[in-house]
């Protein structure tokens, strides 16, 4: 994956997240609420990725 995908991938995943734990809050759903809490930490991770991935490639292009 790029690292436009992959921060593109992340932020879905982060808001797609947060919504299922609100819902779950909502809904008193703690299942909900815990997968919902974990695709916002696998969006947080893959937007770090891309992040990285950025950085590598700046550091790369400046040699």
């Amino acid at each position: 994956m790029s690292s436009t995908t992959d921060k593109v991938s992340g932020k879905v995943n982060e808001i797609a997240g947060k919504a299922k734990q609100m819902a779950g809050k909502a809904t008193n759903d703690k299942g909900m609420r815990a997968k919902g809490a974990a695709q916002e930490a696998k969006g947080k991770v893959q937007t770090a990725v891309g992040k990285a991935k950025d950085k590598v490639k700046g550091a790369v292009d400046r040699m």
